[in-house]
């Protein structure tokens, strides 16, 4: 792959979430855990030059929450998110559906979604040419506030399968 026409896409576990009783499951917001576990990955993005320019996040509060704190993190570079009702509950076909319709001036992109579609999508993406330590720990374990990053050559609308190789696969505590 040529470096200069790669992109970057981040796919992120939604931080730990609180199980209150009498909240629906798309209004439960992020645990104590949940809150000090995600500015960690903002702040890993800033160290690791991965920035995103483009935010497509669920609608549901505690990924709301999350990019919240990443954006907090990344400062006056972060841009602002797009909330998709369609990455609430849905298959990791669905969240690449939502990103095969993103426009390819984007060239580095966060997705903040949920378990199993975060796996699911990024097992799908996973290129020979991928990590394979880091493969196969996001294929044993995604926890909450895992981030897979991929890089790929293709337009977002050709992403489909064993297209971007993973280089990372970051969990922070």
């Amino acid at each position: 792959m040529n470096d200069h026409h790669l992109k970057k896409l981040m796919i992120m576990r939604h931080a730990k979430a609180a199980w209150p009783l009498g909240v629906e499951d798309h209004e439960r917001p992020l645990a104590k855990r949940g809150h000090d576990e995600a500015p960690l990955i903002g702040r890993w993005m800033v160290e690791h030059n991965s920035i995103p320019d483009f935010i497509l996040c669920s609608s549901a509060l505690r990924t709301r929450q999350t990019c919240t704190w990443v954006c907090n993190e990344l400062g006056e570079k972060a841009p602002t998110p797009m909330l998709s009702d369609e990455l609430y509950d849905s298959p990791g076909a669905r969240v690449l559906s939502e990103i095969n319709q993103l426009p390819d001036t984007i060239t580095s992109l966060l997705v903040v979604a949920h378990m199993p579609a975060v796996q699911d999508l990024a097992m799908r993406l996973a290129s020979v040419e991928s990590d394979e330590e880091a493969v196969m720990d996001m294929a044993t374990h995604y926890p909450t506030s895992g981030l897979t990053v991929l890089q790929h050559a293709k337009s977002w609308a050709e992403l489909d399968g064993r297209d971007a190789a993973v280089t990372n696969f970051v969990v922070l505590r």
